[in-house]
């Protein structure tokens, strides 16, 4: 569900605005005061919509329309071609979305889960700590978008009116002004030349942040390492990996058990593969299994079974004990598995992992073989170490994923100690949200639908190779308008069954 506090501050917000604006205008002594000035500065009030427009930015464009005409011209036939193809394309994805939608809903089959689009809402499925990195992606890549726009109408001769922004409810965007009578005169090649300049650019932003993103670590490599851990950048309060022994921020993860951690993805991959194999078991000495912790430290106390039918020996809520099981070495045919209550840090701490009694050899030259014993949890729960020197482990007892959403990684690891740990963190999150962003602009506003570029892309192509074809313009726009209700509805469909998955569950 849309959390209440979220819809309450834009609902208010929205119309305290929208309550001055009307005041204002209605106000005898301050209307004409106040319309001059929203119209000297360029704004645009309306129910849950403000926009601002500007021709500040107009001899920019001009003088980007100007660079390099010839490759220029490589540069927007090459767009266009992208736009004829991502016209196509886009379709083909949003009824393969919509089909896993459909799929998702009639069935809880873990595969088709997280495959869904166009389902980003602020405060439900986007955390609104990285609010920041949406809004400010999702406004560059408007711009970007609308710049191509300017730039394309103005080589084939088309006016420029201004350039803005808008917000409408939370999210942001920009628009250029064209002049209609200048955009209707032209060919339909040129027209389709402008209106696919849009998406095409967004497709550059995207591949470029997606380059960024893979050439990181190359570019911060005078200040920041890879490859030496995992950098704890964060520590959720109150959470796992919390307190004195826990992890806190700067420490390097370098393993988790005997699986070795190299960076983010070694870690992830490590917490999936301890959570889908058995718990791991300890080499201890022999003679470390005293009586008095097989019988819960000199308690009469004996293994029981818990609901889900595991083994529990620790009957005294200590903090610090944890119940093993282990193999009894008395004689080979009459072995059973025994329990014992011991203090976990003790037993563990610097110990060969191992999950036999076969492990766990003597090492010359007088060591006694050890013997092999495993913490008896329940299921699903997991005990693990977590290795970051110089400090000692970390001893973890839950669900691993409950540890990975404990803590929040980086692969950088800061070569100077006056070095932000955050930076790479804050690039590397960025780029991720214009590839996600300027990637969905070019698919969304490639898709044949009304009032989008899709509209325009489409009536452009089909008076440019329709003509000879269909030689009655009125047939031409009918079969557009019947390929546009088709888009629109295909488009519509993907939206509100995403919305209904993202706020009913």
């Amino acid at each position: 569900m849309i959390p209440v506090p979220l819809l309450v501050v834009v609902m208010g917000g929205w119309c305290a605005v929208y309550l001055t604006d009307t005041l204002l205008k209605l106000s005898s002594t301050h209307r004409i005061r106040y319309e001059s000035w929203l119209a000297s500065r360029g704004l645009m009030l309306s129910p849950f919509h403000v926009r601002w427009q500007t021709t500040a930015f107009n001899r920019l464009f001009a003088y980007c329309a100007r660079i390099n005409p010839r490759a220029q011209y490589l540069w927007f036939n090459s767009g266009l071609v992208f736009g004829v193809v991502a016209m196509v394309g886009s379709v083909v994805l949003l009824t393969r979305t919509l089909q896993q939608t459909l799929a998702q809903m009639t069935t809880d089959s873990p595969g088709v889960r997280g495959q869904q689009a166009l389902q980003v809402i602020p405060g439900v499925n986007l955390p609104t700590s990285q609010l920041a990195y949406f809004f400010i992606a999702l406004l560059l890549s408007g711009v970007i978008h609308e710049l191509g726009h300017a730039v394309a109408a103005l080589r084939e001769q088309v006016r420029v009116n201004g350039f803005g922004i808008f917000v409408f409810v939370v999210y942001p965007g920009a628009f250029v002004d064209l002049f209609t009578t200048h955009l209707s005169i032209i060919s339909p090649t040129q027209q389709l030349r402008i209106f696919c300049a849009g998406v095409w650019h967004n497709f550059v932003l995207c591949v470029a942040a997606l380059a960024l993103l893979f050439l990181l670590p190359l570019f911060l490599l005078p200040m920041y390492s890879t490859g030496g851990g995992a950098l704890v950048t964060e520590v959720v309060q109150g959470s796992a990996a919390d307190g004195p022994r826990g992890l806190s921020p700067g420490d390097i993860v370098t393993g988790l058990e005997d699986c070795p951690v190299g960076g983010v993805e070694d870690w992830s991959s490590c917490l999936s593969r301890l959570s889908q194999t058995p718990q791991t078991g300890y080499c201890v000495p022999g003679a470390s299994l005293q009586p008095s912790w097989a019988h819960g430290r000199g308690e009469s106390a004996v293994a029981f079974k818990r609901l889900d039918g595991t083994m529990d020996c620790c009957s005294n809520n200590s903090l610090t004990d944890l119940c093993f099981s282990y193999m009894s070495p008395q004689g080979k045919n009459s072995r059973g598995r025994e329990y014992a209550c011991m203090p976990v840090r003790k037993m563990v701490s610097g110990t060969q992992v191992c999950r036999s009694d076969g492990d766990c050899v003597a090492a010359p030259p007088h060591a006694a073989a050890g013997v092999c014993v495993t913490p008896s949890l329940e299921n699903r729960t997991r005990f693990i170490r977590v290795t970051h020197p110089p400090n000692t482990h970390m001893l973890f007892v839950g669900f691993p994923p409950h540890l990975q959403y404990a803590v929040s990684l980086t692969n950088f690891i800061p070569r100077f100690g006056f070095l932000h740990l955050d930076l790479p963190v804050f690039l590397e999150t960025f780029c991720k949200y214009v590839v996600s962003l300027s990637g969905a602009l070019a698919v969304v506003n490639s898709v044949p639908c009304f009032a989008l570029d899709g509209q325009w892309m489409l009536n452009a192509l089909l008076e440019a190779t329709l003509v000879t074809v269909v030689t009655d313009r009125q047939k031409r726009e009918l079969i557009g308008f019947f390929l546009l209700l088709a888009g629109s509805a295909l488009l519509a469909a993907n939206v509100a069954l995403g919305l209904w998955m993202v706020t009913a569950r």
